[in-house]
């Protein structure tokens, strides 16, 4: 099983938006940057690598979470022509 969680993964439809925002937004690559620390020193202790007391842990898993929504809410509010866009399909 596989235990990070890179944005990514997370929001795959969302790739492009995410390169533009990394190269254009310094506070959305700055949160994206610590996002994937904070996945990574969760990952480290889950995989006993790194330790950390229960309140250690919860307190990374809640940033992690903390981080990932406010990167959604800065996907979703990035202009619309960085959104890739929907093809319909008729039916």
């Amino acid at each position: 099983m596989d235990l990070h969680h890179p944005i990514l993964r997370e929001f795959p439809e969302h790739r492009e938006t995410i390169k533009h925002l990394k190269a254009a937004d310094e506070r959305f690559r700055k949160m994206f940057e610590e996002y994937h620390t904070v996945d990574d020193a969760i990952y480290q202790i889950e995989e006993d690598i790194s330790f950390a007391t229960d309140q250690e842990i919860e307190e990374l898993k809640f940033r992690r979470a903390w981080l990932k929504d406010n990167i959604y809410f800065a996907i979703r509010r990035a202009p619309a022509s960085t959104h890739v866009p929907t093809i319909a399909t008729a039916h």
